[in-house]
């Protein structure tokens, strides 16, 4: 028997046809930019047309209520009423959506009638000019907030002046119809007189027909979008994990002895002639990355939902998405082992690709599972997780204080990249990493993926509380010499002719 029966093949570099295709990956990246604006577009004219059917009063208005609007001076205004929305708008597009706008306003305590009216801001500053008068700038709680334009004025009738586009006065309840065109306009609240204190209830709405177009215009759009941000997500998906390279799978069996292995097997290669200064700046070479990976983890929260539904009701998670979501997490893993809390423990320039690119000093794997739990699918990535949750966020800064005035502040930088932080200070002043840090660091990466994979249902196996591989065989070396091979029966003790018998595997470490 030969030692190459024993040693589990190589994986070979990628052929031809396993690279992924440039058009795969930026339809991922469009669909992933395009998806989250659309949903969002697409609910919030669902909910136009929700406040449609149940917010209108009985003559089809929006309406609102000020608590009662009162002034010692002359008038009481609102202004800067600017229905041209923007320089660039044309006035046509205001005209076009002939918007009703009703004014209901009721004198109090006064014997003079009540005037209100709408007119061009610029005629209506010109006839109060000198004229105390408030002007409302805000509305809180329903209560008019003032700021007022002091003057020694008297104030002509209003009714008397010819430039209001609408206007009414009387005794009593007064009701003001207006449609809107382009312009910019004030409210005028008055005695009809022109005397000073106002005091009136006033109740402002709108019809309700305005919503409808704006509420279509927004479904149609969000639905158009949606439908072609998940197409573009399904064909980049699926198109990459068709023209990925098959990965070896990972041992389900771990040697005898240790602990069954996880699912997810993540290791690395420390760089044994690491840059004393490089890190200082790899977090601006990688930017470029980081880009790419907003928008693949966008796609990554998409397309784990999409596998969350057809776990739940087929038991399968689809494998075009896997690959990719793992393809996601191994392009994560190597920029964050380049550039980030993974250890800053190679100068390799992480490649940008999703393959399994073994040849790079980080490497991430995770078993496809053929069959998955449908009950587990709703509860393990929240609540079986949150004592992972708790402890990574210790470990990697997300964590939460709570002071004695019940207030919630951040809770700082984490354990791992503080350690991180040691780790290359020690290498800028001694050209050294420090093994022990290095293989802490890989270890709580290790911890943190496999608990991404576990709640992003990619595994049903639940997360182990330790650092190392959980028994897996690891997927390289961590800078030494690889172990000599073994042979099945030697963990027992057994021994097999002619050869000697070999002692038990022993933790994959550096080697003399």
């Amino acid at each position: 028997m030969s030692t190459n029966d024993l040693t589990p093949p190589a994986a070979g570099p990628p052929g031809p046809g396993g690279q992924p295709r440039t058009g795969r990956v930026i339809a991922l990246v469009i669909g992933a930019v395009l998806a989250l604006p659309a949903l969002l577009l697409l609910l919030a004219g669902l909910a136009l047309f929700v406040m449609y059917s149940v917010a209108r009063d009985d003559d089809g208005y929006f309406t609102a209520t000020l608590d009662r609007v009162q002034s010692p001076t002359s008038a009481v205004t609102a202004e800067d009423i600017d229905l041209d929305l923007d320089p660039g708008t044309p006035g046509w597009v205001v005209d076009w959506l002939e918007t009703d706008v009703r004014l209901q306003v009721t004198g109090i305590g006064s014997s003079s009638d009540v005037f209100v009216g709408v007119g061009p801001e610029d005629q209506v500053d010109a006839y109060l000019d000198g004229v105390a008068h408030d002007e409302i700038t805000r509305i809180e709680d329903d209560r008019a907030v003032f700021d007022t334009r002091p003057g020694t004025g008297t104030a002509a009738p209003p009714a008397d002046q010819p430039f209001w586009e609408v206007s009414t006065a009387g005794t009593g309840t007064q009701q003001l119809d207006w449609r809107t065109r382009s312009g910019q306009w004030a409210v005028v609240v008055m005695n009809a007189d022109g005397s000073p204190g106002v005091a009136a209830d006033v109740t402002a709405g709108v019809d309700g027909d305005v919503v409808l177009p704006a509420a279509w215009i927004m479904v149609g759009l969000g639905a158009v979008g949606t439908v072609v941000a998940g197409a573009l997500l399904l064909f980049g998906a699926v198109g990459l994990a068709h023209h990925r390279p098959p990965t070896a799978p990972v041992p389900a069996v771990a040697a005898a002895g240790l602990a069954t292995p996880t699912p997810v097997r993540l290791d690395a290669t420390l760089d044994p002639q690491l840059s004393r200064g490089l890190w200082l700046v790899k977090w601006l070479l990688a930017i470029p990355h980081f880009v790419v990976l907003f928008f693949l983890w966008a796609a990554f929260a998409v397309t784990t939902i999409v596998a969350g539904f057809a776990i739940l009701f087929t038991g399968r998670y689809p494998r075009s998405l896997f690959d990719f979501n793992l393809g996601v997490l191994r392009w994560n893993w190597r920029v964050n082992y380049y550039a980030g809390s993974g250890g800053l423990g190679t100068d390799r320039y992480p490649p940008f690709s999703l393959g399994p690119e073994p040849d790079y000093p980080a490497r991430l794997d995770i078993a496809y599972p053929e069959r998955l739990s449908r009950g587990l699918v709703l509860v393990k990535w929240w609540l079986l997780a949150i004592p992972h949750y708790v402890i990574l966020g210790v470990l990697f800064g997300s964590t939460v204080g709570w002071f004695g005035d019940n207030r919630a502040a951040d809770g700082g930088p984490g354990l791992l990249p503080i350690l991180t932080f040691v780790a290359v200070v020690i290498l800028l002043f001694t050209r050294r990493y420090p093994r022990p840090l290095f293989d802490l660091i890989v270890g709580f990466n290790r911890w943190l993926y496999r608990v991404i994979a576990y709640a992003a249902l990619m595994t049903d196996t639940y997360p182990p509380f330790r650092l190392d591989q959980g028994g897996a065989e690891p997927l390289a070396d961590t800078g030494g010499p690889p172990p000599p091979p073994t042979r099945p029966g030697e963990a027992e003790g057994a021994t097999l002719a002619p050869m000697a018998p070999v002692a038990p595997p022993t933790p994959v470490g550096p080697r003399t």
